[in-house]
């Protein structure tokens, strides 16, 4: 008897626990109709369930998600970057090309006197034209005169000097001794040489 009836008040505590986690008919189906949202709860929460029962007051029904914030302000073309165009304020940065100068290279033509070398017959002095490290002109500013001194002076300037001489296409001191005219192509050599040393 008493296993009897402890079976029975077992039973029908489990029939009550499961009527009152289902909820009443039908509550689920509202739960499954209601907007995302809404708060899911029993028939007295929401509404009356049954007539005659007033609505609980106290429930605070939210409104469905999904549409922006009435108060967000959005600001026109916020987060673009102007680069300029016709009524714009923007800046334009604009990187320049290097500039480049082409001057005109300075003359490198320069003229040498070499010193006064005095000979047997009469001083010799001796004039360069050097363009860079080139000889171009070589001209004889003194020579003996005189008698012989002047044939003489005249065989060695002819052979040594001019844009087309000995001097410029051997470019050096480093000459032939004219014939019959040793001292004085010695000393016209001599003061090449030192105008070639100042050169340097």
């Amino acid at each position: 008897m008493r296993r009897a009836l402890l079976a029975i008040t077992g039973l029908a505590a489990g029939t009550t626990a499961l009527v009152v986690l289902k909820g009443a008919p039908g509550a689920s189906q509202v739960a499954q109709n209601l907007p995302a949202g809404v708060p899911v709860g029993t028939p007295g929460e929401i509404g009356p369930a049954t007539p005659g029962t007033a609505p609980d007051r106290t429930t605070v029904t939210t409104r469905p998600t999904g549409r922006p914030d009435a108060t967000a302000s959005r600001t026109p073309g916020a987060g673009r970057t102007t680069t300029g165009g016709a009524g714009s304020s923007g800046t334009r940065s604009t990187q320049a090309a290097p500039r480049t100068t082409s001057a005109a290279p300075k003359s490198t033509t320069r003229k040498i006197t070499g010193p006064v070398v005095a000979t047997e017959f009469g001083n010799v002095q001796v004039q360069i034209t050097v363009s860079g490290s080139k000889i171009v002109n070589a001209v004889a500013l003194e020579l003996p005169q005189g008698g012989q001194s002047d044939l003489r002076s005249n065989r060695v300037d002819d052979a040594y000097s001019g844009t087309s001489g000995i001097v410029v296409r051997q470019q050096s001191a480093n000459l032939d001794t004219i014939s019959q005219a040793t001292a004085t192509s010695n000393g016209y050599k001599q003061s090449l040489q030192a105008a070639l040393d100042r050169a340097r």
